[in-house]
């Protein structure tokens, strides 16, 4: 039975990307919809502008989708079908990969045909730029970093997290990314209260944005890209964004595509100017047909780390853990266990108990050895 749950665990993050793959998310009712009002209605309720009441906010709208994956991992513990099937659930409900590339595909189409307004009104789904003034390479380029962001955040992380943590990780990581999305942005609202959900989002993501990258870097060629030259940018520029995650992503984009991004980025109210990724032309529709391929790429390829992590390294892990529980408890010695006469631990004499050592001799009467009696007598160390 052991066994059986890495073997449920791999199937069900296999069988929830099927269903991303081929579904992708749901019309209505989706669960991550679901969590986003209830998580607004908390918000209302906590608020204050400050950091204390940001971190309380944080903790009870991810921990409670954790406690959720805990006790279902609880009640399947023995029944891997029903285990495999809540993973494949969460999993599907947290990926957002096909998506992701269809928002892509379409705003390709609509900048090569020339559709400035759809595209703009088409690219709220993918960031929070005002693009009421983009043109279509400034479009393109929003539209490939927040794909090459994105498949981080939507597809590398969730299994990446799954993997490790099963379905209290699929869970909590998608409630710490929907808060960062809700409250971590740089706002006057939000610019402390927000702080919590952002640093979490960000440690959340540490190794999955730099998985990205290295991913994106190895499979640049599939969309007739010079993988050197990807692994060059990505080491020079990951580093330049002033996010610690983003630029690992974008910059890994920029030189699998051969394209430069980066630049002054105006949202409602605000604008930040970006340094550089990458060298090249600024990015143009034909460029985003690419970019959703990588995507798709990248998100295989850590599908097949995600699926071997339980049945290898995960195994590995829980095995050394359980050997170092085992000689921990091994290591103290059950009360009143003697070989051969003598007494290791526990052995009263004189009144005295001697720890860690043999001792030769008889029980004083009416004493114990932690816990077991001699002459009707019970209790820990020496009784009288």
């Amino acid at each position: 039975m052991r066994q059986a749950t890495p073997v449920a665990t791999a199937a069900g993050l296999v069988a929830g990307y099927a269903l991303d793959a081929l579904l992708g998310d749901p019309r209505r009712y989706h669960p991550v919809a679901g969590f986003g009002r209830t998580a607004g209605a908390l918000e209302r309720r906590m608020y204050r502008p400050d950091r204390l009441a940001g971190t309380a906010f944080t903790a009870l709208a991810v921990g409670a989708p954790v406690l959720l994956g805990v006790a279902a991992t609880v009640a399947t513990r023995r029944r891997p079908v029903a285990r495999a099937a809540l993973v494949a659930a969460g999993t599907w409900t947290v990926l957002g990969g096909r998506t992701l590339r269809h928002e892509a595909t379409v705003m390709g189409r609509a900048l090569r045909a020339g559709d400035l307004p759809a595209a703009r009104q088409r690219l709220g789904n993918l960031c929070g730029r005002d693009p009421s003034a983009l043109d279509e390479p400034e479009l393109a380029r929003a539209t490939v970093e927040s794909l090459a962001e994105n498949t981080s955040d939507a597809v590398v992380a969730p299994l990446l997290w799954g993997a490790v943590a099963g379905l209290p990780g699929l869970l909590g990581y998608r409630a710490a990314n929907t808060l960062d999305a809700m409250v971590g942005h740089r706002s006057p609202r939000y610019a402390r209260f927000g702080t919590p959900a952002a640093r979490l989002d960000d440690l959340l993501n540490l190794v999955p944005a730099r998985l990205t990258g290295l991913l994106t870097v190895a499979v640049a060629p599939t969309v007739h890209g010079d993988r050197d030259r990807a692994l060059h940018v990505w080491r020079r520029d990951r580093n330049d964004h002033p996010s610690p995650n983003a630029g690992q992503c974008e910059a890994a984009m920029a030189g699998a595509l051969g394209v430069r991004l980066g630049g002054r980025n105006v949202y409602f109210g605000r604008s930040e100017v970006r340094p550089f990724l990458g060298d090249g032309p600024r990015p143009e529709a034909r460029h985003l047909k690419r970019a959703a391929r990588i995507s798709g790429a990248v998100g295989l390829a850590a599908l097949g780390l995600a699926a071997a992590y339980p049945l290898t390294l995960g195994r590995l892990a829980g095995a050394l853990g359980r050997r170092a529980l085992h000689r921990n408890v091994s290591g103290r010695v059950v009360a009143g266990r003697g070989v051969s006469g003598r007494v290791v631990l526990g052995r009263a004499v004189a009144g005295r108990v001697s720890l860690g050592r043999p001792v030769a001799g008889a029980l004083a009467p009416g004493r114990t050895i932690l816990g077991r009696g001699s002459a009707g007598a019970a209790g820990l160390g020496s009784h009288r």
